[in-house]
């Protein structure tokens, strides 16, 4: 009997597994109708659902009469931006570690062209990953590869901290890009894949695309940064999340196969395998920050 598994979509094409097909003089039953193709929100939850967190926390912020242009660094630290002084208890009024911050940061951002357009780049790779690790997977990626980014930066920024006037003090962090990355990561690895039921030039296409756009972006942020040591303009990239989170969403893949093209056990052992990883990489990666010498004025 043939089997049809259900449908599902990778940018937009329609891909399902080959049909498992009777032996020869067998008896071929009516083909059934194709399924109607999924609503975006059925096909990707997990994209949705970043996205509107997202949102929402903006939204709040807004409510309680915060700019939605130019926050201030205290209005972004009462709601959770990242900050190595913070972080690891460097001079921190409450007298505990915030290690949460790495967390909270990549669901806060400054100002609502911060917010568009890191939900603009999350929408697109969003969409693009789900179908590939499923929503669990993607929401996994996300949370995972942004506080890896955010634990970079807090090493950079504990490591190299800013001196004026002999005091020593840590820049405030916050945005989605360092999660964004990280599933741009995951992307390049995963679309090379030969499990994929998508025609290869296609494939290739995708791939490159995701490519360009992490190496662009990685070279705009490094050019504003290196710009503004010479004229001042405050605009800040926080380079070292967005390297940090590339760099474990490649590492986050590697031990992966696609959803799509691979039997459902062979991508659950797979994903949990890259969870722990990952889990076991970002324990060890804040044991070794915590323990850094804290920086002398």
């Amino acid at each position: 009997m043939a089997s049809v598994p259900p449908e599902t979509t990778l940018n937009g094409h329609a891909v399902r597994e080959p049909e498992i097909l009777p032996p020869a003089g067998g008896y071929v039953p009516q083909a059934e109708p194709a399924r109607r193709r999924k609503s975006a929100l059925k096909a990707a939850p997990a994209t949705h659902l970043l996205v509107g967190i997202n949102c929402l926390v903006f939204l709040l912020m807004v409510a309680r009469g915060i700019s939605p242009v130019s926050p201030t660094v205290d209005q972004l630290m009462n709601w959770g931006a990242n900050n190595a002084g913070a972080v690891l208890n460097y001079g921190n009024l409450f007298g505990y570690a915030e290690w949460w911050r790495v967390v909270t940061a990549m669901f806060l951002h400054v100002g609502i062209l911060h917010l568009a357009t890191n939900m603009w780049c999350l929408w697109n790779l969003g969409m693009l990953a789900e179908p590939l690790i499923g929503s669990f997977g993607l929401f996994s990626a996300y949370i995972l590869t942004g506080a890896a980014g955010n634990l970079l930066s807090t090493w950079e920024n504990w490591v190299w901290p800013i001196r004026d006037a002999g005091q020593i003090m840590f820049p405030a962090g916050a945005g989605a890009s360092g999660a964004v990355f990280g599933i741009a990561g995951l992307l390049i690895i995963l679309l090379k894949s030969p499990r994929l039921p998508v025609p290869e030039k296609e494939l290739k296409r995708l791939r490159r695309s995701v490519i360009y756009f992490a190496a662009i972006n990685l070279v705009i942020g490094l050019s504003i940064s290196g710009g503004n040591h010479f004229v001042h303009s405050g605009l800040n990239i926080d380079n070292m999340a967005h390297l940090g989170g590339f760099t474990s969403g490649l590492l986050f893949a590697m031990p992966m196969v696609p959803r799509i093209g691979s039997p459902r056990s062979t991508f659950q052992t797979r994903l949990r395998a890259a969870l722990v990883m990952m889990v076991g990489l970002l324990v060890l990666f804040g044991f070794y920050i915590a323990n850094v010498q804290p920086p002398q004025a």
